[in-house]
């Protein structure tokens, strides 16, 4: 399909996720920028007025609590950040509430945090709240659950998880708005950059320089965003990335920013979440021929193909399945405790289950539970 044929098909999406970042909606000191909510909010009222239906992913807790607590900066401990998210986040919702009851426009907040795209149980309680929003009426405005987020289980930045939600909620069109108007070959303002107005595959921007950081009160930046557009992408889902001043023009489906093409179809949920919204607690090591079994043809991991065990689990965890030289070729839910694994290596369930009984004859892992990465 032709960029101008999916920019067209952009206009008429009628499921859209949008992520703003925080210097989108906030003073470069901190504190709410109230013009640049309400003009957002005017487009995404707009929006809706069309028939199409719309969750906002918003950034600027952080940011917006840091000038309330007299700070001049974003802190990097932790316990200030969250200090400043407990702060911020009710700032933010007020000036949301009452922007878009302008409109008429009822808005729910979801705070979202790992565990709850991570555990299956919370992610079909956040998807099913989700629909019940939607059929409400009310336009679900969501954020990371800084308040309570530890430093090692975060989702780091929202355009991943706007990816994700994206994903969850069965959106048509996920758009990225931050302070640049798109991706470039090089860092904007560098002699010969230019925007780049379509990537129709990721691996088109193998020498396109992304490692601009952003913004001094957010976290993300090109590499998060790229990441969040493949994500989006493989799950059949087409991405837009630009400024928030030129968001009507990129939901109008004009010729704005960055549209990344859908690459993929729509996965089962489960599978993304195996995919993007996990990390493995452990490791198991395949031997050549189970690598060739799961990946070529989609099948479970038996114990017989296991040569190693790393890391400490339980049975349910997500684990990596990597092969004889270390990759990691796939991610499924494993079935057995990591201390239980070293006696069932190389064996046949058959055996397993005459020495040790009939719990033992099942797979390490399940294809139903297995994604290939």
């Amino acid at each position: 399909m032709s960029g101008a044929a999916v920019r067209a098909a952009v206009a008429q999406a009628r499921r859209v996720v949008v992520k703003v970042g925080s210097s989108s909606l906030t003073t470069p000191e901190g504190g709410i920028a109230p013009d640049a909510v309400r003009d957002l909010v005017d487009v995404l009222a707009s929006v809706r007025a069309r028939g199409a239906e719309v969750v906002l992913v918003s950034s600027g807790a952080i940011a917006a609590g840091l000038a309330p607590l007299g700070l001049r900066s974003r802190p990097t401990a932790l316990a200030a950040q969250q200090a400043a998210a407990s702060v911020g986040q009710g700032v933010l919702a007020h000036h949301y509430q009452r922007e878009f009851a302008r409109h008429g426009v009822v808005t729910g907040q979801v705070l979202l945090t790992v565990d709850d795209v991570m555990r299956r149980s919370h992610y079909r309680n956040a998807h099913q709240t989700f629909a019940k929003l939607l059929e409400f009426g009310a336009l679900p405005i969501v954020n990371e659950n800084d308040t309570v987020a530890t430093a090692e289980i975060r989702f780091g930045d929202n355009d991943r998880l706007a990816a994700l939600v994206a994903h969850l909620v069965h959106a048509d069109l996920l758009v990225l708005l931050s302070d640049v108007d798109g991706l470039y070959t090089a860092k904007p303002g560098t002699p010969g950059a230019h925007l780049i107005s379509d990537v129709r595959a990721l691996n088109e921007l193998a020498d396109v320089d992304v490692s601009a950081t952003g913004s001094a009160v957010g976290t993300g930046g090109m590499v998060t965003k790229t990441e969040a557009a493949r994500i989006a992408t493989g799950a059949g889902i087409p991405v837009v990335l630009t400024s928030a001043g030129n968001a009507a023009q990129a939901l109008a489906g004009e010729q704005v920013g960055t549209l990344f093409h859908a690459t993929g179809r729509r996965r089962r949920t489960r599978l993304l979440w195996l995919a993007h919204a996990t990390e493995g607690k452990g490791v198991l090591v395949l031997d050549a021929g189970a690598v060739r079994a799961v990946v070529e043809r989609r099948a479970s991991l038996l114990p017989a193909g296991l040569t190693g065990v790393e890391g400490h689990f339980v049975a349910g965890d997500p684990v990596d399945l990597a092969g004889p030289d270390g990759t990691v070729v796939a991610r499924g839910l494993v079935n057995f405790d990591s201390e239980e694994l070293p006696q069932l290596l190389g064996r046949s369930t058959h055996a397993l289950k005459k020495e040790l009984g009939a719990a033992y004859e099942r797979e390490v892992v399940h294809r139903d539970d297995l994604v290939v990465l």
